[in-house]
C-alpha cells in the first residue's frame, strides 16, 4: 500500500498534542507540554500559532518523520460559526474566524490554523478541520428552549460521538446513516446525543452546564435558585460561570475532578461519595432516556464513551436504568487523535465529501 501519511494536531491550553498515520496505522504520537509563562508571553491565542507549529515541526524532525510524505493535516476543530458534520478544507474565512475566535477563546482554534501553515509548506498536503464542537444538525424543534430570548444550541463533543458512532456502525457492517443511536460522552464534561441516521438531532450543551452534572461540570441547576443566587450580590459573574463549568460536579461536591479517585472513595466505604455517584449515575440515565424520547423510541444501540466508561461499576449501574431502551455497547476513552486522522483518511479513500467553510 502506498504510503500516505496523515498528521493530527490537537492543542490544548496547556499541551499539544500530534499523531502520524500512515493510512489507518498510528506510526507516531506525541504530547508536547507548554509551561504557562510560555503560554503567559502571548496577548492572545491566536498569537501562539508560529510557537506551537515550530515545535511540531521540531518534534516531527526529531523523530524522523518524512514530513514531505504527509498528504493530509487534520487539526482540530475550534470554536467556529454553526456547521454541519463533517471534513472541512481550511480556507481563508475559517481562518478568520478561527482568529478573531468567533464563538469565544479556545485553545483548539490554533488546530486549522497550524495545520494550513505546515500543509502549504508541504509539497502534496491539504489541511482540514473535522466535527468541530460547534457541529449543528438539529431539528428546529430542539432549538426552542421556553422563552424567546434563549435559544437551545449546540455545543458537545462532536469529534468523538461521531467518530464512535461511524466505527460502531463499521462493526455492524451497516452504514452510520442507516442507525438510530445514543451517544453518550463522559468525561470531564458529559454529552448525550440522539443521532438519527447520520444527524446528531438533538443533544445537552454541556459546555455551559446543560444535561447531567459532570466531575467538574454542574448540569441544569434549579433556574429559580440560580437566577436567586446571581442577583445576591454575593459572587461575580465569573464565580457564577466557574460554579457552573470548572468548579461544578464532583469539584463542587467532593473537591476533585478525578472520577478514578471517588470510584476508590466509594469503594473504601465513603457514603457521600457513593451518593455522588450515585446521582451522577442517574442524571446520565435520564439523559439518555430523554433521548429515547426523541427518537421516538427506535434505537439501534446506546454507545457509551469517554473516560469515565473505563469505570466498570459506573457501567455496571447504569445499565439496568437504560437497557431496557436498546442493547449497551461500551467504547472506553476518546482517542480524538485518531478521530482526527480518520477523517483525513476517509477523504483520501473519496468516503467523505470535502465540504466548503463560508
Amino acid at each position: 500500500m502506498e504510503t500516505k501519511l496523515i498528521l493530527a494536531i490537537n492543542p490544548g491550553s496547556t499541551s499539544t498534542k500530534i499523531a502520524v498515520f500512515d493510512n489507518a496505522k498510528q506510526i507516531f504520537l506525541s504530547k508536547i507540554k507548554h509551561t504557562s509563562e510560555e503560554i503567559d508571553q502571548f496577548e492572545k491565542i491566536a498569537d501562539q500559532y508560529e510557537f506551537r507549529k515550530k515545535l511540531i515541526l521540531d518534534e516531527l524532525k526529531y523523530a524522523s518523520i518524512p514530513i514531505e510524505k504527509i498528504v493530509s493535516v487534520v487539526g482540530r476543530g475550534g470554536l467556529v460559526k454553526p456547521i454541519k458534520s463533517g471534513v472541512y478544507e481550511v480556507n481563508e474565512r475559517l481562518k478568520e474566524d478561527l482568529r478573531i475566535g468567533i464563538l469565544g477563546q479556545h485553545a483548539s482554534n490554533l488546530g486549522g490554523l497550524i495545520a494550513d501553515d505546515i500543509a502549504k509548506s508541504l509539497p502534496n498536503a491539504k489541511a482540514y478541520i473535522a466535527d468541530p464542537v460547534v457541529v449543528d444538525e438539529f431539528d428546529e424543534v430542539a432549538r426552542i428552549s421556553g422563552h424567546p430570548l434563549f435559544e437551545r444550541i449546540s455545543i458537545f463533543h462532536a469529534l468523538n460521538q461521531k467518530a464512535i458512532a461511524r466505527l460502531h456502525a463499521e462493526s455492524l457492517g451497516i452504514a452510520y446513516e442507516e442507525l438510530n443511536l445514543i451517544v453518550a460522552h463522559l468525561g470531564g464534561g458529559i454529552s448525550v446525543g440522539a443521532h438519527q441516521k447520520g444527524r446528531v438531532i438533538d443533544v445537552n450543551q454541556a459546555l455551559d452546564g446543560e444535561g447531567p452534572f459532570s466531575p467538574e461540570r454542574s448540569g441544569t441547576l434549579p433556574s429559580g435558585a440560580l437566577a436567586k443566587l446571581c442577583f445576591s450580590g454575593e459572587y461575580t459573574f465569573s464565580e457564577v460561570k466557574k460554579f457552573i463549568t470548572g468548579k461544578g460536579g464532583y469539584v463542587a461536591y467532593l473537591d476533585t475532578n478525578d472520577a478514578y479517585e471517588v470510584e476508590k472513595r466509594v469503594e473504601a466505604g465513603d457514603e457521600k461519595a457513593r451518593l455522588i455517584q450515585d446521582a451522577m449515575v442517574y442524571q446520565t440515565a435520564k439523559e439518555i432516556c430523554a433521548m429515547s424520547a426523541v427518537l421516538c423510541g427506535k434505537v439501534d444501540g446506546i454507545l457509551l464513551t469517554g473516560g469515565i466508561i473505563y469505570s466498570k461499576p459506573f457501567v455496571e449501574a447504569l445499565n439496568p436504568r437504560i437497557s431496557h431502551i436498546s442493547k449497551v455497547f461500551a467504547y472506553p476513552g476518546e482517542d480524538e487523535m485518531s478521530a482526527l486522522a480518520m477523517n483525513g483518511l476517509r477523504v483520501i479513500e473519496g468516503k467523505a465529501e470535502v465540504l466548503v467553510y463560508s
